[in-house]
């Protein structure tokens, strides 16, 4: 672990490669399934595999899910894109070169806002979004002395989200991924599961010195399959090129692996030079021309974005920028509570609801908010019957809202109605509970006039528990206090 005064006089220059996988149904440039999870080596064909004779043909909603991504970035569109060979060998790469785009990226440009934890909003500059098709999987299984390949993968279409190297730390690179895949799952064009190998990162990471004038060496880490991985891995790294600087050796540029298990980096390979691939313009793929109309077509069907929603949620439903940024992670909460808002005005009953309840019972339970059965308006109606002090917001939660799962067509009021559940705002009927209570607890009823204040609470529970929950607690403080001052 480095001491921080010798940390202090480093800066970290950070870079991200982004590869996502499009959720269209076939692949890039084939009509071979895009499902993953299939056995190996089935979602296959002569294209795919790269037989001889054979001719790549782009998927049209390929190029829309790309365009979305880029309008939602704030990219540049290109009118003429140019697709590329970029050659290299490797057995899970089946034509032995991949088609990519290299001068000519359908996105250029651009930004990602982010917020670290704990710190203020950022703008990340991307330096492009370009289209490209994934290779296949090469299999090291334990034990076992040969390597297998699922070629499944190859010609997955992918969107590569490539930034400029303005990171300057872990905290950043993490609010960047974070950020990223939540925009992907918004748009619903990947679905950002890091664990399955849908959303990839690659992270270039070098020091310098406070003070120098140029970056220094590059070094490629791959294989960071959670974003806490990504995390890791660069801390990491800075840690061990900080440390060979400070022992006066040079750092080589080059890729390495990360390993989940140890924490720790190591080499694969000396770091490729573009040259090295040989990128030239694929013959069999004509320019691909994208018009203004055809971008036009895609805003139109662009979805309420991440940020726009925490502004709403900020400035319309009045919550806190905590609030809005937890409720806006997932797409479909996001939804639900903004649809809960048009049929209540108590936005912080409805924001305390989705974040707590229901949230906690969409986790017990192992569900989505698409899977919950409960309507926004069910949700309203109940936080009305707590508003107008029918029910306490403990019976709502612990005793109705359980019953309306199991009856999600009902009116929350009908169930408290039928369970005895609507709350007893009678002096008449809650005055002789307490004079029970604090017969029955003479002994704290001194120690509370001694001046132990805290006491209030049990008498408090053991009305509520005697009333089955019913008192209302306003009522019942009032004149718990009363009493007590009175004895």
């Amino acid at each position: 672990m480095l001491a921080d005064e010798i940390r202090s006089k480093y800066t970290v220059v950070i870079g991200l490669e982004v590869h996502a996988q499009l959720q269209t149904k076939s692949k890039i440039f084939c009509a071979d399934s895009n499902i993953f999870g299939a056995a190996p080596n089935t979602n296959i064909s002569p294209i795919s595999l790269g037989h001889p004779g054979t001719l790549p043909k782009l998927n049209k909603e390929v190029v829309d899910y790309a365009i979305k991504m880029g309008l939602a970035c704030n990219c540049e569109i290109t009118e003429e894109n140019i697709f590329a060979r970029k050659n290299y060998f490797y057995p899970d790469l089946p034509k032995g070169y991949q088609i990519t785009q290299d001068k000519a990226p359908i996105c250029k440009n651009g930004i990602v806002m982010i917020r670290p934890k704990g710190e203020d909003s950022r703008a990340i500059a991307l330096n492009r979004i370009h289209l490209e098709e994934d290779a296949g999987k090469s299999m090291h299984l334990s034990g076992e002395t040969e390597t297998a390949v699922d070629f499944n993968r190859a010609g997955v279409p992918l969107i590569e989200i490539v930034t400029e190297p303005v990171l300057r730390s872990s905290a950043e690179a993490i609010a960047f991924v974070t950020e990223v895949r939540r925009l992907l799952r918004y748009l619903e064009v990947c679905d950002g599961n890091m664990e399955e190998g849908s959303l990839r990162c690659d992270a270039n990471v070098s020091v310098m010195l406070n003070d120098a004038k140029e970056y220094g060496s590059k070094v490629e880490v791959k294989n960071m399959n959670s974003i806490k991985s990504v995390q890791r891995a660069i801390e990491h790294e800075v840690e061990r090129q900080i440390g060979l600087i400070e022992q006066g050796i040079n750092i080589v540029s080059e890729t390495r692996d990360f390993d989940a298990a140890s924490g720790a980096t190591s080499s694969l390979r000396s770091k490729e030079d573009l040259n090295d691939y040989r990128y030239f313009p694929e013959p069999d793929l004509a320019p691909l021309i994208v018009n203004e109309e055809w971008i036009e077509r895609i805003r139109a069907t662009m979805p309420l974005l991440p940020q726009e929603l925490v502004k709403k949620f900020t400035n319309t439903y009045q919550l806190s920028q905590y609030d809005a940024e937890v409720l806006t992670d997932n797409k479909g909460v996001a939804l639900y509570f903004d649809l809960l808002c048009q049929h209540t005005s108590n936005y912080k009953a409805a924001s305390n609801w989705v974040m707590g309840t229901i949230k906690s019972y969409l986790n017990e339970h192992h569900l989505l908010i698409a899977d919950f059965s409960v309507a926004p308006q069910r949700i309203a109606a109940l936080i009305k019957l707590v508003d107008e002090q029918k029910v306490s917001n403990s019976i709502a939660t612990q005793k109705i809202f359980p019953l309306m799962i199991k009856q999600p067509n009902e009116q929350p009021e009908n169930i408290a109605k039928a369970n005895n559940f609507i709350q007893d705002s009678s002096s008449d009927s809650i005055q002789p509970l307490i004079d029970e209570v604090l017969l029955n607890m003479a002994d704290k009823v001194q120690a509370y006039k001694s001046g132990k204040k805290g006491l209030i609470g049990l008498f408090m529970g053991e009305v509520m528990k005697k009333s089955n929950g019913k008192a209302d607690p306003q009522l019942t403080s009032r004149l718990l206090k009363d009493t007590l001052e009175n004895k």
